[in-house]
């Protein structure tokens, strides 16, 4: 069935009016601009590996047919020149001579074929007299009739243009397909260590009924099937770790996290990590197993070392690890512990142009003075360790520190990159934890975790001793290709345009 003719606004830019009147010119000669498939018998890039060593001038002998999109067109004459150009990123060129293809068909060419056009061609494999590898058209159709024109091709399109016409981003910027290929490696390699070591990947709910996993404010929606309310998961942790209790021993998953906070250049209210849990494991085997995940994924695309606007970051040297107190001393300039009171803390603060908020305990006071006054600092890879209870309420007690956990934080570039520990398996002091962040909760903490009944029956059935990590995808693209989170993200989310 044939296409209705299209109708429109009136007021559409001049370029799409013209652009809807070829579209539905080809409908009133009874020729889709939208064919189900073209029959092609090669792509662009077959085409340069089977006839790229063409002398110029040189005619192959064979016949290809050939799609792709139009990205530059020159329509001069009896001999008329196209680029088409594949998903992959390879290009092509056409030639259309009306001695070859006759003159009506090269003239609908001429008026029908716009920039940013799907087309099929049909020809002889040459080379151009200046050497370019081309197909010499016998038959041409449309593939596709783009509605829309692409940007002025040296012109480039803005950030804010790139993040909300991706799509449009795909086609003109090699950048940006490029970024795709990237990522889509940096996964498999992890994906390989994971599978190297024994790992067995799942998939767990994003909907729950109780949100937990990390200090974080979820997603919150309904479950009209049992008028239930119900949120976005904010974390894998729970689930996983119920999956060891099960006997799953090394379990991981790469899923999409969803937190209902802030938006800037390095956090997205959805996002994608791995967390992975070992059995028997603890936070020394997860620095072990990170190391190896992001010395993987910076192997698949090429280079350990890592420019960055201080200095040059070297993934091949050994790794550091910083206990957050030593580091928080050296930042203040005097030695400061969990003994350290908030009065005290929060002098210290304004000497450092700080103002900490009266309500936070001094763990929390720690923690803010930490992040503003050391994290930047630390651009090699560096384990942040031993840090106060309050950091990770599912981080078991640090087995030689009393008031600590066995848990850190990768800083690397100044960023948090992953976080590990060696996990809490005591069901009592589990609970105890999920009844303080319960209590927060009810005093308006929006980022505490619930009490969730069912996580803490897991760990009553005989949880294993365990290490857990999490390690944040876009963080590591962030990392190695310094971009913005909004750039590693295929289709990251941006405010609606009115």
């Amino acid at each position: 069935m044939s296409e209705p003719p299209l109708s429109g606004p009136d007021d559409l830019p001049e370029q799409m009016r013209v652009r809807q009147a070829k579209r539905d010119q080809l409908v009133a000669e009874g020729v889709t601009p939208y064919p189900v498939t073209v029959p092609t018998t090669h792509s662009l890039a077959q085409v340069r590996a089977d006839w790229g060593h063409l002398a110029a001038g040189a005619e192959s002998g064979a016949e290809v047919a050939v799609a792709g999109r139009v990205i530059f067109v020159r329509n001069t004459g009896k001999l008329c020149f196209a680029t088409l150009q594949a998903g992959d990123g390879t290009q092509l060129q056409v030639m259309l001579s009306a001695a070859v293809v006759g003159a009506d068909d090269l003239g609908r060419w001429k008026s029908l074929v716009d920039l940013g056009d799907h087309v099929f061609v049909r020809g002889e494999v040459i080379a151009s007299r200046r050497g370019e590898l081309s197909v010499m058209a016998d038959s041409w159709r449309m593939a596709s009739k783009a509605l829309r024109p692409l940007p002025v091709l040296h012109k480039e399109l803005s950030e804010e243009q790139r993040v909300r016409r991706r799509y449009v981003d795909l086609i003109v910027r090699p950048e940006a397909r490029q970024m795709v290929r990237d990522r889509a490696a940096v996964t498999r390699a992890i994906r390989e260590v994971m599978h190297a070591r024994g790992y067995l990947e799942v998939k767990t709910p994003t909907l729950q009924t109780v949100h937990g996993g990390a200090n974080a404010r979820p997603f919150i929606t309904h479950l009209n099937a049992f008028d239930l309310p119900v949120t976005l998961r904010i974390a894998l942790e729970l689930h996983l770790k119920r999956a060891v209790v099960g006997g799953i021993d090394r379990v991981y998953e790469i899923g999409r996290i969803f937190r209902n906070e802030g938006i800037d250049s390095s956090h997205s209210p959805e996002f994608t990590m791995l967390e992975a849990y070992e059995a028997y494991g603890d936070q020394e085997s997860m620095a072990e197993l990170t190391r190896e995940l992001v010395l993987a994924a910076a192997d698949a695309l090429g280079s350990r070392q890592v420019a960055h606007e201080q200095e040059t970051i070297d993934l091949d040297a050994p790794w550091s690890w910083l206990p957050f107190y030593d580091g928080l001393s050296v930042a203040l300039g005097e030695n400061v512990s969990t003994s350290t009171g908030s009065d005290r803390l929060r002098e210290l603060g304004k000497e450092h142009g700080l103002d900490l908020d009266d309500d936070f305990g001094p763990q929390k006071m720690a923690m803010e003075l930490f992040e503003a006054l050391v994290e930047p600092g630390l651009i090699q890879p560096t384990f942040v360790c031993d840090y106060p209870a309050i950091a990770q309420p599912l981080a078991r007690p640090h087995r030689s520190s009393p008031g600590l956990i066995e848990a850190w934080d990768l800083i690397i570039g100044g960023t948090e990159r992953a976080t590990a520990f060696s996990e809490l398996i005591d069901p009592q002091i589990q609970r105890q934890r999920l009844v303080e962040q319960s209590a927060a909760a009810a005093a308006g903490d929006e980022e505490a975790m619930a009490i969730d009944e069912d996580f803490l029956q897991a760990l009553e059935q005989g949880a294993p001793p365990m290490g857990g990590l999490g390690l944040g995808i876009d963080r590591v693209m962030m990392l190695l290709t310094g971009a913005g989170i909004r750039e590693t993200i295929l289709f990251p989310f941006v405010r609606p345009q009115v």
